[in-house]
């Protein structure tokens, strides 16, 4: 398909970093966001178990940032192939190709998360490094997973067959990547604004040939908990972007098009802040939802075993019978029981019946229902 070129938007070379930030515009903005992230921020440091917790958000976070990208998929679809293929992301039997990139993406995040946290820094080897397992399988392995783009790349709307972005030649990517990343290390801006101008630079770099938009959202979540801005890397910002999806593109094309630096970190920070209440409220409602269930599953369960069910229901939602029988840690006659007992009080509900040599799949609703986008 021919694309038109008449209203794109090209790559602003040599303007990064902005030497003229007006922290004026937006510094009513920044304290905002500032405020908003550290009561998020507050109450992981409350919780002693935020990886039981939270975790469920990174599911939700690769479940809207694929979308964002046209690849469709539910927070059940990812769970039921969490449940069946634990740790192979590989099989793709009767799943959705759409599916499979959610997971990819997932796994990407936390793989990066656990690089960190065993002391590698955000650097182009890391980000090429989470690019390759991100296009690792599926409909992205053709698109040079792992490796910098070596040919120009277009941003287009195809419906209306026009170009709307021009990124980086691919002869400049590497100055680019190289001032973007020096910038990261070196620049003594707020860690929010940082963050702000890192992503957009990435977008409009676009190093990759595909994956460009989930990298660069993923970047947000790593640089904040990097910064230390969030204690744990539970925060994600991408349903604000997705609510707001032409806004969010119009600031950042506005960047290379009208050198609108601060209107751009005015937006972002909205973002953060706006998405900082939503994740605290979501938050909120999953640690109260836990210390109620800690009750219900002590009174229902009657067993030293009760609690560990309960962590495994709220790191698992959705499961099958045989994995819970033979991963919770806990007995498995005891295990047995305990579902029968889940099942006939309203616990858990049948997804799926057992069928042949295929065991009963199980969903957790009470946190499905706070989790489902």
């Amino acid at each position: 398909m021919d694309l038109n070129l008449n209203d794109a938007v090209y790559y602003h070379y040599d303007q990064f970093p902005p030497s003229d930030l007006d922290y004026g515009r937006f510094v009513s903005s920044l304290i905002r966001a500032t405020d908003a992230i550290a009561r998020y921020d507050q109450m992981l440091k409350n919780m002693h178990n935020s990886e039981i917790l939270l975790a469920p958000l990174r599911n939700q976070e690769a479940v809207i940032s694929s979308r964002m990208e046209g690849t469709v998929s539910t927070m059940d679809e990812i769970l039921k192939y969490e449940a069946d293929y634990e740790n192979d992301a590989t099989d793709t039997s009767n799943v959705r190709s759409e599916v499979i990139e959610t997971i990819l993406y997932q796994r990407a995040l936390k793989a990066a998360q656990e690089a960190m946290m065993d002391g590698y820094p955000i650097s182009q080897s890391l980000i090429k490094a989470i690019h390759q397992r991100l296009l690792s399988f599926g409909r992205g392995a053709s698109k040079s997973p792992g490796e910098f783009k070596t040919e120009q790349n277009y941003l287009a709307d195809r419906s209306k067959r026009k170009i709307l972005f021009v990124p980086i030649r691919p002869e400049k990517l590497q100055d680019g990547l190289d001032a973007l990343f020096q910038y990261m290390a070196d620049s003594a801006h707020p860690a929010l604004i940082k963050s702000a101008l890192s992503h957009v630079e990435f977008e409009a770099l676009h190093p990759f040939k595909d994956g460009n938009g989930r990298i660069g959202r993923m970047l947000i979540t790593l640089m904040l908990w990097q910064s230390a801005t969030i204690s744990a890397p539970h925060f994600y910002v991408s349903a604000y972007f997705e609510d707001n999806k032409d806004a969010y593109i119009d600031a950042m094309r506005h960047v290379s098009e009208n050198g609108s630096w601060n209107e751009w970190c005015e937006f972002f920070l909205d973002a953060i802040e706006h998405q900082a209440i939503r994740n605290l409220r979501i938050a909120e409602e999953i640690r109260n939802l836990y210390e109620n269930m800690k009750q219900v599953f002590t009174e229902t369960l009657s067993s030293k075993w009760s609690l560990t069910a309960l962590d495994y229901l709220f790191t698992n939602p959705v499961f099958r019978n045989n994995k819970f029988t033979s991963k919770s840690g806990i007995p498995a006659p005891t295990a047995a029981r305990f579902t029968r007992i889940m099942l006939e009080s309203g616990i858990i509900h049948t997804v799926e019946e057992a069928a042949g040599r295929k065991p009963a799949l199980y969903s957790f609703e009470p946190l499905m229902k706070l989790l489902r986008v």
